[in-house]
Formats: structure tokens, C-alpha cells, sequence
């Protein structure tokens, strides 16, 4: 089992800082948890300005920096002890055009991040994954796998010298930049709204919940699990006469990449998972750096098993989602 984390006697730093992650995770860390360091690095400077300005505290750290930069991220992570990696390019048909530069970012700067926080001894290190990296049809879901699998081996070279690496996955963010939700709020003006596919479904979680998860697994983490919190789905319909009713719809036909249904967990994942309460672990396939498995309790799901936004069990009524869209 893993030492207990008591932030208030850690350094934390959180890539991406200056994203929608970022910024809900900082206002957590600040109000509720109270680390005695909190590095917050990020490429964009104008943004860490504009946190500068909103967040006042005198644990806050700025570095500006790029996770393809190994160097930069060794120095950042300089007396850490947890790090949450959500710096990723995640646009779909950017990653598409730009596939090398998906890589460089998704890929390899994961790879950076790994390397520094094994040669800096970071204690912890959380990396926010998408159901996208499940079962991928578009580059950015395949980086995310590739993120995925690099994370999870990582503690091959860290577990040795103290490092764990874990992965948390989950799907849409309610609160977080680019999703559809704003997208539908801009044009109900227009009392039109465009749909791609009238079939679709999709995992929801609001971002604080995202956050709040993300650091639970943190603390209970003990190395190479993929966490999967249990939570609603919403039909795309449904979805549309809660935030934009009495509109009407122009459907456009589904996009290169895009799924019908999402995927949290497939079938042949499902013989790696447990199933507890509030979320499944996906227990690493070749944990060779523990000669035990890391997990008792929870239970094994039913063969054939796979968690999708089309299968799930909880599905959020349209008065939930406006409560979640508006909270």
C-alpha cells in the first residue's frame, strides 16, 4: 500500500494548469486542500496572467513552459511530490490536420512528463485521460491510448525509485471549453441548433466532479490503474431540449472521427476491471514492477461487459443536466 498524502506538507503541480482542468483544480487545491506549493505550467502566459489576477495566494507558482520541453519539465518538477498531467491538444480535426504536432504534445510530452518526475522522485503522478483513447477512430483518441499505455508502464522505471504513475478516464466535461453544451447555448439565440447524428449518445461529468475524482484517485492510487468513474449518459435529443427547447434541429451528418456511442470501458478491457461503488479500476495488463496485484474488494464484471454511453445504467433527465449546466 502507498504512503497516505497529506497535502498540506506537498508540492503539487498540475500541467495544463491554465486549461478548464486547471483552472476548477486550482480553486480546489486553494479552498479545500491547501498544499504548501501549487506550480501551475502552461505555455500561455497571457492566461497564467489572467489566474495571477484571480487567484492571490501566496502557494501559487508560475512556470511557463511546454510538455515537449523535457528540460523545462524536469526544472518545474524540482521538489514536487504530485503532479497532474492535463496538458494535451484535444481538438479532433486540428490533431487530424496537424497529426505530428498531436504526437509531439500527446504522445511525446508524456513521455516527458514521465522521464522528469522519475529523475525529479515525484511521488504521484496523475494523468487525465478521455473515452476517446478507448477503442479510438481519430488521432487524438490514439495519442490518448498511446498516453495511456506509456503512464501505465512508467512505473516500471519509477516504482523502483518511489514514482507512481496512474491514469484517470472519463468522458464529456459539463463546464470545460469546446464541448457541445456552449455550442448549443451560442446558437439557441438563433432558435436553430445543429445535431450530427439524432441516434448519438455521450458520457457526461461536470468538470468539479472530473476534478474532485482526479484527486481521490491521488490519494488511493498505488500505481498503473486506469480509473473510470461511474457516471450518467445523456441521448444527444434529450440533450437539446434541455439546453436549447424549442428549437429547432438542422442535423448535418456525423463527422470523420466522431463515434455514435462512447466507450469507457470495452469488453476485452472489462477482464482487467473491478467494479466498485462509484467508479471500475482497469488493473494494469503487465504490472512487472509489483509481485502482487494492488487492489482487493470490488467485483468482477460479468463476461462480455463493456461500459458505453448507449448501455449505461444512469441516464441524466433533461432537469439534471440544466441543474449540471447551470451549477
Amino acid at each position: 500500500m502507498s504512503e497516505p498524502l497529506n497535502w498540506r506538507d506537498s508540492s503539487v503541480l498540475v500541467t495544463g494548469g491554465t486549461g478548464s482542468f486547471g483552472h476548477k483544480f486550482v480553486d480546489l487545491m486553494l479552498t479545500k486542500y491547501h498544499p504548501r506549493r501549487l506550480v501551475i505550467f502552461s505555455r500561455d502566459e497571457l492566461k497564467q496572467s489572467e489566474m495571477m489576477k484571480r487567484f492571490r495566494d501566496p502557494s501559487l507558482r508560475f512556470f511557463v513552459g511546454d510538455v515537449r520541453d523535457h528540460d523545462r519539465l524536469e526544472r518545474a518538477m524540482h521538489d514536487i511530490d504530485v503532479v497532474f498531467h492535463a496538458a494535451a491538444l484535444k481538438q479532433i480535426p486540428s490533431c487530424e490536420y496537424n497529426p505530428f504536432e498531436a504526437i509531439q504534445t500527446n504522445v511525446m510530452g508524456v513521455k516527458n512528463v514521465i522521464d522528469a518526475a522519475v529523475d525529479q522522485k515525484v511521488k504521484r503522478v496523475v494523468s487525465i485521460s478521455t473515452d476517446k483513447a478507448c477503442q479510438p477512430i481519430n488521432l487524438y483518441g490514439a495519442t490518448k491510448l498511446c498516453a495511456e499505455k506509456l503512464v501505465v508502464q512508467g512505473n516500471v522505471y519509477g516504482h523502483g525509485r518511489g514514482t507512481m504513475f496512474s491514469v484517470v478516464r472519463y468522458g464529456n466535461v459539463i463546464g470545460s471549453r469546446g464541448s457541445v453544451i456552449p455550442l448549443f447555448a451560442a446558437q439557441r439565440s438563433s432558435g436553430r441548433v445543429t445535431v450530427t447524428d439524432a441516434a448519438m449518445t455521450r458520457f457526461w461529468i461536470h468538470l468539479q466532479h472530473g476534478v474532485e475524482f482526479a484527486i481521490r484517485c491521488a490519494e488511493h492510487m498505488q500505481g498503473g490503474e486506469i480509473f473510470v468513474p461511474k457516471i450518467g449518459s445523456m441521448r444527444i435529443m434529450d440533450l437539446v431540449r434541455a439546453m436549447a427547447p424549442n428549437c429547432q434541429v438542422d442535423f448535418i451528418g456525423i463527422r470523420p472521427g466522431e463515434k455514435l456511442h462512447e466507450i469507457l470501458i470495452s469488453e476485452d478491457e472489462s477482464r482487467q476491471a473491478r467494479e466498485f461503488d462509484n467508479m471500475f479500476i482497469i488493473e494494469p495488463l503487465y504490472p512487472s514492477w509489483t509481485p502482487a496485484k494492488t487492489w482487493e474488494g470490488g467485483k468482477r464484471p460479468a463476461a462480455g461487459f463493456r461500459y458505453s454511453s448507449d448501455n449505461n445504467d444512469v441516464w441524466l433527465s433533461l432537469d439534471e443536466m440544466k441543474a449540471l449546466a447551470d451549477g
